[in-house]
């Protein structure tokens, strides 16, 4: 909603000189990431083997597919969904509603491919592909962002989000899955495959973020091109991997995963209804909003408990490359580095929003991601 009249709506990612900063570093290093990863060195710090042309980077079939792919996920949202979930209350008290289909979507999607393959779709030419789908992806993303932008200067202020109109271009990163012997790839593409939950919709992304540069860029190239680093590094780098290590390797993903849905879902469990038989029992702080904070369960043993789900499970993910090369571990360390910076912010909207409610629950859940640690 716009400030009122004389105020000014806090900016972040260090306002118009950060975002366009932004807008233009992180193409440049998802780009520098894919030419690294199939280099023999495979130096993260290291420059690229060399750099593309234009019509190494230009392909309109390339364009093609990515519309295409686009265009059968929106057809799959479409379907009918068994469950349909409200999203948190808008600034004019109404609520939009989502399908929750993102599974059925997930499988019909894996179908499709699997037909694809026995009719002869050659997916081996992909990895050739790497370079041109990103540059369609990213070109794509820089369109949508642009008419995000301008239909933003016509929508009502009720329907921006709190820094959509303080002036930038407003970005930040998300937050979206051969030559080897097989089980050190496949073992980290099964990670990527677990499906979200509807708990996705109490997110920072969905309830605070604005669609922009952020969500548009993210969602279609930055986290498809370098969320798959490590299975890139793979493909050019294989790792031995014995099943012992590999079956570790799935315990500690799993342990991310029971953390990551288990903290969501209970919050999002609370937020519907604080009655509920799963978390009546918990204790809580009220607040001067009429909320109340969680102080036990998965929120009082750290105050982001999902974020440490999320970092556990990008530590798995990028185990299989083995530990002689940095580049692999990008995505934990860039992720790590993500979520800090997002739980600063979430804390200084907290500290803002509960007051003396959120310093309290400070006082009674010390840690902020890792117990004991941060």
């Amino acid at each position: 909603m716009a400030p009122p009249q004389g105020s000014r709506a806090p900016l972040e990612f260090g306002g118009p000189l950060g975002a366009a900063a932004l807008m233009l570093l992180l193409p440049v290093t998802m780009f520098h990431l894919l030419l690294v990863a199939r280099s023999g060195p495979a130096r993260l710090l290291g420059p690229p083997p060399y750099l593309p042309g234009l019509e190494e980077l230009w392909s309109p079939w390339a364009l093609l597919l990515c519309l295409t792919w686009l265009g059968l996920q929106a057809a799959l949202y479409l379907l009918p969904a068994r469950k349909v979930a409200e999203g948190q209350e808008l600034k004019d008290k109404s609520r939009l509603r989502y399908p929750i289909n993102g599974f059925q979507a997930l499988v019909l999607t894996a179908l499709l491919v699997g037909l694809g393959v026995s009719a002869g779709l050659p997916l081996s030419a992909l990895p050739e592909m790497l370079l041109p789908l990103a540059f369609a992806a990213t070109l794509t993303a820089f369109i949508f962002s642009l008419l995000l932008y301008l239909k933003a200067l016509l929508a009502p202020a009720s329907a921006l989000a709190p820094g959509g109109n303080s002036g930038p271009h407003q970005p930040g990163v998300a937050d979206t899955g051969s030559r080897t012997s097989g089980e050190s790839l496949a073992g980290h593409v099964a990670g990527q495959w677990l499906p979200a939950t509807e708990a996705v919709l109490t997110t920072m992304d969905i309830i605070h973020d604005g669609f922009g540069f952020m969500l548009a860029f993210g969602d279609l190239a930055w986290v498809p091109f370098t969320y798959s680093l490590q299975a890139q590094f793979l493909l050019y780098h294989p790792q031995p991997l014995g099943w012992p290590l590999a079956s570790f390797i799935c315990l500690i993903n799993a342990v991310g995963y029971y953390i990551f849905r288990g903290a969501n879902s209970q919050k999002n469990t609370f937020r519907k209804n604080p009655s509920d038989p799963r978390v009546a029992d918990l204790e809580t702080i009220s607040t001067a909003t009429g909320r109340r904070l969680l102080v036990s369960g998965w929120w009082g043993m750290v105050r982001h408990p999902n974020y440490l789900g999320d970092l556990i499970m990008a530590l798995a993910w990028s185990l299989p490359c083995g530990v002689f090369h940095l580049l692999p571990y990008f995505y934990f360390l860039y992720f790590t580095a993500l979520l800090v910076h997002r739980e600063d912010r979430d804390e200084r909207q907290c500290r803002q929003k509960y007051g003396l409610a959120w310093h309290e629950y400070c006082r009674r859940v010390p840690y902020r991601i890792v117990p004991y640690v941060y």
